[in-house]
This record gives C-alpha cells, structure tokens and sequence, in this order.
C-alpha cells in the first residue's frame, strides 16, 4: 500500500493498521505501519525465552535518520506527551506486510527500502536497509531502543543499570540485570556509544494502554548510535537476538527466508487467492519448538499461540482451531503430538484451558474444553486414518465422559435427564468467561446450550468408535453410550426449544431459563452429530440471520437485549461487559457456515452464498487487517476491530469452513454414522447425521 501525504488524519488512519510475524517459538514483531508503538505489546523483538512462553519485549523500536546533503530526515515515529516526535511517518511511501514487513521511505533525491525479519525457530531479529536510488551516498543513523521486560509490564529508568559490551567488532552484549535479561546486537556499521549517546528516552507514550485503562508510559534505553555511508543500490543490517549471534550467518538465514516465501504453506492444487490468504494468516500461529525445548518444558505442548499479541496458549482456543490450522492445512503430525500430550494432562475429566505466561502448571476450569478435545479426536481420525492413535485415545474419551456424567469434575454432572449442569462459583466454566475481578460477567450457570451440544456430540463419537473401531466386542458399552445419546438428545429438544422465539434458549436452570438470543446454538446444528431436531434448524439459522449475523462475524447478543453492549471499548470493565455481550467473534462464522450448508446443501449456489457471508472478514484479512484477523469487532457497525490483533479460531475456523463447505474439498469421513447408519443407533431412536457428500 501507498500513501501521498502526511496530514494528522493520515496519521491516525495507519496507527489504527498494526502488522504482525512471527518466529514460531512464540515470539513475535508487531507494531503500526509507521511503526509507532501504541501499545507495550508492539516492539520489534519480543521473544519467547521459555519456548513458547515467558515472552519479553527486547527491542522496542529504532530510530533512524537519513543525512542527504547534510539535512537530516527521520524515519522513526513516537508519541511523548503533547506531540508526535519525530515525525517519519512524513517521509514514508510504501508499505506491505507480506510476506514480511517493508517499507519504502523516500525523501529529496532518494529512496530507502527498509525490510524486517525474524528468524523462524530463533529470538532474532534483523532489519535492512538498502539504498534503492539516490543521487549520491546518504548517511544513516540507527538508534535501537530496548525494553527488556516482560510483554505485561513496563520499563523505567531505574529497573537497571545498562551498559553495552563489545565483543568483537560489529557485535555488542547488553549483560543482564536483577531485573533485565541480556541482549545481543550485531551491525556492519560503526557503532559509537560515548557520554552522551547511550541514554534513557523518557515517557513513551502507548495511546491504547492508556484508552483501555492501564498504565501507558514508558521509559527506554538506548545503547548507542550504529552510522552507516550507503551508495545507491548499497544493503546494510542490524540484527538483534537473546542469543549471541554471528552477523553473516544471520544475514544468510533471511535470504533464505525470503528464497522460500513463494513456496506454498501446503501442497494444494487450488490456486485460489482467499485459500492462500487464510493459509499464510493461519502459519503465523504454529509452535515448532526444537528437541531440546521440549525435553525442558514436556508440560506445555500447545503448538500454537491462539492470541497475539497478549495471549498465552489456550488450549479451548486450540482445540477449537486445530481442524482449521492444523488439519485442513496437512500438519496431522502436529494434531497427533497435541492430542496425546494432552490426553496425558487429564485430571477429574478435565483437559487443562490454558498454559500460563510465566510457564506455571496448566489452568483448569472451563466445562467444554474435554468436549472440544472429543470433538478434535473426531476430526483428527478424519483426515487421518489414523486408527490406532483413535484407539489410544478412547480409554481418556470414556474417563472425560463418566467424569462428567457421574460428577468427577468440580462444578460439572449429568442431570436425571442426562443433559450437563455446569456451575462453579466465581467462574465462568464456557467459552464466554469474561470477568472483571471476582464478577462473572456472563455467569450462564446451569445448562449451557453449547456446552450440552458439545456433550451430545461427544458421546455420538464415543459411541461411534466403541461400536466400530474399539470395543465391538462390548455391546454393553455401545448399547449405555447411545441410550444416554437418545436421553440427552430427546432433553435437549424438550428443554431448550423456545416457541415464542423460535430458536433455543441460552441457558436452563433448575428455576427456569434465559431466552436470550445468543450464537452458542449454533454448535447443536454444526457440530458433526448435531443434538437439534433437523426440523428446527431452519428457524434458528434465520433467527441467527436477522438477529446476530454481521459483515464481520456474529454478534455475541442480539442488539433488542437490555443487556446488549455495542461498542468494545474503555476500562477493562467496560470491555469485558461487551465482550459476550454484543461484540462480534468471527470465529463463530465457520459454524455458522457449516450449518448453513447443512442445512440448504452443498449445490454451487448455497456454497456461493456462504463464500459471500466470509467477504467482510477476507476483505479485511486482505486490506485493513494487514494480513491478520482479530479476536473481535464491535456489534454496532462499522463493526471496527477490537481485542487480540490475530486470532487462531478467527482464522482457522474460516479456513476451516472455506476449505471444507465452500471449496467443498474435505476427507471421506470415517465417521460411521455418516456412511451407514448404525443400526445399534437407529433401533435407539438416536437421529443419525445424514450421509454428506465430501471428497478430496
């Protein structure tokens, strides 16, 4: 993209477009286009120092000026209190974030191209300039600015005392500190840091911190000023890292990057633009942690971060996302090595719901994520074939399934009429667990529409697999696992239809139920064995349509609730109020797909019609959104980003759903049910999922 002039608005306008990459250990580089920090989670450098956790913003930003005919021109932009200081974001012509950041600077009588990369599998980073056209050589000066602390904190001056070492020539070591870790640089410049030259920077300001409530002012540390003499055509590189590091080879690292970055994310026929766009946005997540990592930290085996930039790895979110990111994308290795590890993580019927920041043991809590983990089996053994792995994993399927009938987990059990009752004080056990403090702000204690849809659905592939794959010897077991299908499905159907609004109800409780209209209902019609009465899904498809459907996604509430908030903005309380209640996920669009296409067909007409409910959020992946889709947009339109700059379940549930319901390209199931009706389950009364026509 190019940009003509350099007014305030224009100004505004790019600090509201943040580019995201990744190294695939965790870390990450993020900042605006002009590369003005507005949040403390931008920099240019934040690295994972326990594989894919303890993340620390190294490198915050630089500074460069260009000397052309002794008038200086910078390129850097930064906020302080009361101005924009300097003021680069005049100079700057270009930029594109694809397949890494670039950009295009240009002044009187030169132009400078500026590209960074981080190394895949390493905490490093490397920014180069090259001299595209000048009349004559230019100078360059860079600043690197360091942080040094972690991505939730902030740096003053008195955190520690700095100094750089110099090693060898071009290679510098900032050691550490009780309260730093050290840093390494390296440049093929001249490198002066005399009285005067290291220094703080007082008071940057992060706009967004400060917007969302939370302390936005920091102080950073400059170790010198690198000088390089540039001929046109002339390249040049600063690299920085939390290792030591060798200038040339890290150099010849990016070349190679860059050699492979027409290579495709996976090997496909289709030459469709939209696939390449979801598969590239869906790369940026993977974990590829070495060996020797795992060896050290066995616990953590999330091989994904759901969330940049703020987010530790969330195994619901993963769970979610895995078809999408890790399925349909080839990478059936790396779901195998997650599932497993996490079967080994159960405790009580539980799969943890999150790996902490600070590399702490597992959180557990959240009632549908053994269920997602079910789900996920499912899919795996999908794609796969992958049988015996199914096998290996039943016996923790079976352990998840009587912890929750029988009451094993805290706040989780069967009722008499088998559907699952979830409460715990204090916490919220769905997806939409938002809390501000001790408040639960959408508590929905009781019975879950989706957490009930997802333990139907679970059983049906329990039983599945007993009947066909692991234990067809037991008949016992496969008759008990499809009569309690038959119970929960005929309670579900009994309970949760509301007739005055033609959709099912969010919530029943043991004194009556919450009739907001909410997407979670969506799970009973588009998960693989969907819980709701087929001659019902019509009416809650078109009450989704008029009430929750949004260019950008569905709306968490319909906007008719008192409760409905609009707008995601303002203090942490403000934004966690709005977060289930109104704001728009896009991730909830791949199961809105896919019941669409359930429900009306798979004829090129319904699927081009689905290709048209994804046209907001590819178009903004596209365009505004710098290649990433985020965690949310506000109810009320224009439906403006919000929340995580990227999102795993956003982007892998529409690459889901685009491979598999539009392009209509997904693995013959090995779903039984889908190919020949049961008859164990049909003499049950069980509805059984009708046959789908997919190929490969």
């Amino acid at each position: 993209m190019t940009f003509t002039d350099g007014s305030g608005s224009r100004l505004d306008d790019l600090l509201s477009r943040e580019w995201l990459t990744t190294n695939h250990l965790g870390g990450y580089a993020a900042s605006t286009i002009p590369s003005l920090n507005t949040r403390k989670y931008h920099g240019l450098l934040v690295a994972a120092l326990a594989p894919p956790v303890h993340r620390m913003v190294l490198l915050s930003r630089v500074e460069e000026v260009v000397h052309c005919d002794g008038w200086p021109t910078p390129l850097a932009c930064n906020e302080y209190p009361g101005t924009i200081h300097p003021d680069g974001h005049q100079s700057l012509h270009a930029f594109s974030p694809d397949p890494f950041p670039r950009w295009a600077y240009q002044g009187e009588g030169w132009t400078l191209g500026k590209t960074l990369q981080l190394l895949r599998g390493q905490n490093t980073v490397v920014l180069t300039y090259t001299l595209v056209g000048a009349r004559r050589p230019i100078e360059l000066e860079l600043r690197p600015l360091l942080a040094l602390r972690s991505i939730h904190d902030l740096m003053y001056q008195w955190n520690g005392c700095l100094e750089a070492e110099e090693k060898s020539a071009g290679h510098h070591r900032v050691p550490p500190t009780a309260r730093t870790p050290e840093v390494f640089f390296a440049h093929d410049g001249v490198f002066a840091n005399g009285e005067g030259v290291a220094s703080w920077y007082f008071n940057t300001i992060y706009r967004l911190e400060q917007d969302r409530g939370y302390a936005g002012l920091e102080d950073l540390w400059c170790p010198g000023v690198i000088k390089w003499t540039l001929a046109p055509g002339e390249t040049v590189h600063f690299v920085c890292s939390a290792d030591p590091i060798e200038l040339d080879r890290a150099v010849a690292a990016t070349e190679v990057q860059a050699a492979q970055v027409d290579v495709p994310v996976v090997d496909s026929p289709l030459r469709d633009t939209d696939h390449d766009l979801l598969l590239r946005a869906a790369e940026k997540f993977l974990v590829d942690l070495p060996a020797e990592v795992i060896a050290k930290a066995p616990t953590c085996r999330v091989p994904m971060i759901t969330k940049f930039p703020w987010s530790s790895p969330s195994v619901r979110e993963a769970l979610i996302s895995l078809p999408g990111v890790l399925l349909v994308t080839g990478k059936t290795a790396i779901a195998k090595e997650m599932l497993l590890s996490l079967a080994a993580r159960v405790r009580n019927g539980l799969i943890p719901t999150e790996f902490p920041e600070v590399g702490a043991e597992p959180v557990y809590g959240g009632a549908d994520v053994s269920l997602w983990f079910i789900n996920a089996v499912h899919h795996y053994l999908r794609y796969s074939g992958d049988e015996a792995t199914a096998v290996r994993l039943f016996d923790t399927i079976v352990q998840i399934l009587r912890a929750y009938q029988f009451g094993g987990s805290a706040g989780i059990v069967a009722d008499p009429d088998g559907l699952l009752v979830c409460r715990s004080p204090g916490r919220g056990m769905t997806w939409m667990d938002a809390k501000a403090g001790d408040w639960v702000i959408t508590p929905r204690a009781g019975r879950a529409v989706e957490i009930n849809a997802l333990w139907y659905n679970a059983i049906r592939i329990a039983a599945e697999l007993a009947e066909h794959r692991v234990a067809p010897a037991q008949p016992n077991r496969c008759r008990e696992m499809y009569e309690l299908a038959a119970r929960v499905q005929q309670s579900f159907n009994q309970r949760f239809w509301n007739v005055q609004t033609g959709c099912c109800c969010d919530v029943i409780d043991d004194h009556g139920s919450d009739p907001s209209i909410r997407p979670n209902q969506l799970l009973a019609i588009s998960l693989p064995y969907p819980v709701l009465s087929p001659d019902r899904h019509v009416a809650v498809l078109e009450r989704i349509r008029r009430d929750l459907l949004t260019p950008m996604g569905l709306r968490t509430l319909a906007p008719s609730d008192h409760g409905y908030q609009g707008r995601y903005a303002g203090d942490l309380v403000s934004r966690e109020r709005a977060c289930h209640n109104g704001s728009v996920h896009p991730w909830l669009l791949g199961a809105y797909v896919t019941a669409h296409v359930k429900v009306f067909g798979r004829s090129p007409k319904v699927r081009d019609d689905s290709r048209r409910l994804l046209k907001g959020c590819l178009m903004h992946l596209r365009a505004d959104g710098l290649g990433n889709l985020p965690e949310l947009f506000d109810g009320d339109s224009p439906h403006r980003p919000n929340g995580a700059i990227a999102s795993a379940t956003a982007t892998g549930e529409l690459l889901r759903c685009y491979v598999e319901d539009i392009l209509d390209l997904s693995p013959w199931s090995t779903n039984t049910a889908a190919v020949a009706p049961s008859a164990l389950a049909a003499s049950l009364n069980v509805t059984v999922a009708p046959k789908v026509a997919t190929k490969r």
